[in-house]
């Protein structure tokens, strides 16, 4: 059935008949809600991705690493 067909049958159903249909082709384009355990777990996983077993660097050492790093840029 081509979609002309379907909007000239549609045109013969009753108002309440095309509010209905109106409702189920609504319904049919929202998107599914994805499982909230499986975004907790994903972001679980990307947090422990992250995690070392070393301390963090203290904030002389991050100084140091941003001049080395703007050294080798630019020089």
């Amino acid at each position: 059935m081509q979609l002309d067909e379907i909007q000239d049958q549609a045109l013969k159903l009753s108002p309440e008949e095309r509010l209905q249909l109106a409702n189920v082709l609504m319904r049919s384009l929202q998107p599914t809600p994805r499982p909230v355990t499986k975004r907790q777990e994903i972001a679980e996983r990307l947090i422990g991705m992250a995690q070392t077993d070393a301390p963090p660097p203290s904030d002389e050492e991050v100084a140091a690493m941003l001049d080395e790093r703007l050294a080798q840029k630019y020089l």
